[in-house]
């Protein structure tokens, strides 16, 4: 059986545009997949992969500050989540059963959600909803 993967590329905004390509993030290395069964989201080095049954919500966020989101892979402190930014308008924030690896190789920090700033965030959120969620979810 052939898997139905959909590919969702990052919406690079000017202003993040040469921070991200000093981080080797860039079209070509950042972007999530969304197959059957698997979510799969990389920026640059940084990368979450995890099935689709771990996926617990789906919500679209933003506005989000210049200072939080520029750069590199992005750890909240207060709750761990992780954050591919490259624009500071919209997004998408995914949330997990079981926290995830991402930002470190070794997977000592584990995410329980990731925010990624696609250029449909729309289309990625529904896709989600239809293929992770019961009833299509929140």
């Amino acid at each position: 059986m052939t898997e139905s993967k959909r590919r969702f590329e990052f919406a690079f905004a000017p202003a993040y545009r040469r921070i991200a390509w000093a981080l080797r993030v860039n079209p070509e290395t950042a972007r999530v997949e969304v197959g059957d069964d698997l979510f799969d989201a990389r920026f640059g080095p940084w990368r979450v992969r995890t099935p689709l049954t771990n996926i617990t919500g789906v919500d679209v966020t933003g506005p989000y500050a210049f200072w939080k989101t520029a750069g590199p892979a992005r750890l909240a402190v207060t709750d761990r989540g992780l954050t591919f930014a490259t624009n500071g308008d919209r997004g998408v924030l995914v949330l997990f059963e079981t926290p995830v690896r991402g930002l470190d190789p070794l997977g000592i920090f584990r995410h329980p959600e990731l925010t990624v700033t696609v250029a449909d965030v729309d289309g990625l959120a529904d896709l989600l909803r239809a293929r992770a969620l019961p009833g299509g979810g929140r």
